[in-house]
């Protein structure tokens, strides 16, 4: 057969769906296959949206997204996606076209090296050579991006993409991830919690994606033991669980820190080191640390683990449950930094000025949406807001760019999750500069008759970047611009835009976007003074309890 068709078996024997890209004159032969295939080729306006589509697409399933570009700028721009993927651990394979073998020793039109290029940005990736080599090469790269979850890539030169082979796809076979433990070390571990005073857990994306958030909570309801997440932790406890402490992830000294610095034992279930580096919750390197999850840790001065339970979460969570014959009373002090944090978007619920504060911002989208809906979050101070104080209540509901903390992602992030879960609700938030990095994004959106409402924080600037020049000089520089009109905007894709005039509409307006279904958009202009406000709140009131 011809090695695009090979090509493509394969992918269907790896139990892909969707691929997001853009085609180009070098991946012709390969999206002739996938036209006689039963996987779903979604063309995007951008490449990088592409990518993100297939990031969103690994954060939900757990199973490797695919994106595809062509050479030169169509792979270059698909690098940002990748990256996310790759920080944020979500598993993603990127495909891309090359020029013929016969170009690539010497300067060509648009010839660059990709698979070079790649290797920062990718676990693991490979030119295909010869039409024999692509059972293996597609095996390994779907194999390598689920199980150290990340991206892996894919270069196909469109020569090799037109040749002939006798090939088939590798035999896929699913082998479980056992746990085995020496049950000596669990037992350290356990007696190690009991003794501690004032114990905490931290969990993490790793939560997620090892299906363990159940077990989490069987533990925490067991042992009765408080847990802090990271932003990309969030849900893995119910935000109203009285165990729940809040999220962290900001720089400056939150609420949230006051429970590490009273803390002695720093439970890590399921914690990437770049989720939130231990320097900002160890800075005196003196908490006793017990490492569970998959991997080995990233070694720090700040991250040296007592304990290491290395293997699959979810069962390591269980056995550590055996093991424990106690129940912990949560400390007055945890129980207060509890209801500060919960009181700090409570307290905004009924304020009605206009421009919203923020915290009214996202009270009121909270309200609107089932416990089991998807928000996702762009980049900005918004961001911040949401990683802080937005409540979630359910494993893979939140969905935040954190590791490489990408401007322009919650669009096309928004699209492919109303593809992949199209009977939970969705919400994107953004801010006015971040939305208008992949705003063309929104033509596939209504073009594939998506079901999600962008919520657009707008204030005329670069609002996080705003607040940390305040912080550091008092000053601002390069942070203004203007907007378009966005209802204008929506409209002239085919989406619906709405404008609001007062605080009083957000709910309603919201509503009716959700139950009409398509695309909308929801202009909200926001007002970021409460960024410096925090700021200041943090350092005069920081641990007061």
């Amino acid at each position: 057969m011809k090695a695009s068709d090979l090509f493509v078996k394969c992918l269907e024997n790896e139990g892909v769906e969707y691929i997001f890209g853009v085609p180009g004159e070098e991946t012709i032969d390969l999206t002739e296959s996938l036209r006689k295939s039963k996987i779903k080729f979604i063309p995007t306006r951008h490449e990088q949206s592409a990518a993100f589509m297939a990031d969103m697409y690994g954060r939900l399933t757990h199973k490797p997204g695919v994106c595809l570009a062509t050479l030169g700028p169509g792979a270059t721009n698909l690098i940002t996606g990748i990256a996310d993927a790759q920080l944020d651990r979500a598993p993603l394979v990127a495909i891309t076209g090359q020029s013929a073998l016969e170009k690539t020793h010497k300067e060509s039109h648009q010839y660059i090296d990709i698979v070079t290029a790649f290797k920062q940005f990718t676990t693991w990736n490979s030119k295909i050579t010869r039409p024999d080599f692509i059972p293996e090469i597609v095996h390994k790269a779907f194999d390598i991006a689920a199980d150290r979850p990340g991206a892996t890539h894919i270069e196909l030169p469109e020569d090799v993409a037109k040749e002939e082979t006798s090939k088939e796809p590798i035999l896929k076979k699913n082998y479980p991830h056992v746990s085995l433990l020496d049950e000596s070390e669990l037992k350290k571990a356990a007696k190690m919690i009991k003794e501690s005073s004032m114990p905490i857990i931290l969990a993490g994306n790793g939560v997620f994606r090892e299906d363990a958030a159940a077990e989490l909570r069987r533990l925490v309801q067991f042992s009765g033991l408080p847990v802090a997440t990271t932003f990309m932790g969030k849900g893995a406890i119910p935000a109203d669980d009285c165990h729940y402490l809040g999220s962290m992830g900001i720089k400056d000294h939150d609420h949230i820190m006051c429970g590490f610095e009273m803390a002695d034992l720093v439970i890590c279930v399921g914690f990437d080191y770049v989720e939130y580096t231990p320097k900002f919750w160890n800075p005196e390197k003196s908490k006793k640390i017990i490492h569970i999850h998959t991997d080995h840790p990233e070694i720090d001065e700040t991250y040296i683990p007592d304990i290491l339970l290395v293997g699959s979460i979810r069962q390591t969570l269980f056995n550590l449950r055996q093991q424990c014959d106690f129940e912990k009373e949560m400390h007055e002090r945890f129980q207060k930094v509890r209801s500060r944090m919960k009181a700090e978007i409570e307290d905004y619920a009924e304020d009605m000025s206009f421009p919203m504060k923020p915290q009214k911002i996202l009270s009121d989208v909270r309200e609107t949406m089932d416990r089991g809906d998807i928000l996702i979050s762009d980049v900005g101070a918004h961001k911040l807001w949401i990683g802080r104080l937005f409540p979630a209540y359910e494993p893979n509901t939140v969905f935040i760019s954190n590791g490489l903390a990408t401007m322009g992602f919650a669009l096309p992030g928004a699209i492919a999750a109303s593809m992949i879960k199209p009977e939970k609700k969705v919400v994107a938030i953004a801010g006015d500069g971040g939305f208008l990095m992949n705003l063309q994004d929104l033509e596939t959106a209504v073009r594939l008759g998506c079901n999600f409402v962008v919520v657009i924080f707008d204030d005329s600037k670069y609002g996080l970047i705003e607040w940390h020049e305040r912080k550091a000089f008092n000053e601002t520089m390069g942070i203004d611009f203007t907007n378009p009109d966005f209802v204008k905007l929506a409209e002239s894709f085919g989406a619906k835009g709405v404008r609001l005039e007062k605080a009083e509409e957000l709910k309603p307006k919201l509503a009716e976007a959700l139950e009409a279904g398509g695309v909308w958009l929801l202009d909200v202009p926001v007002d970021y003074s409460e960024n410096i406000k925090l700021t200041e709140k943090l350092k005069n009131n920081f641990c007061e309890i």
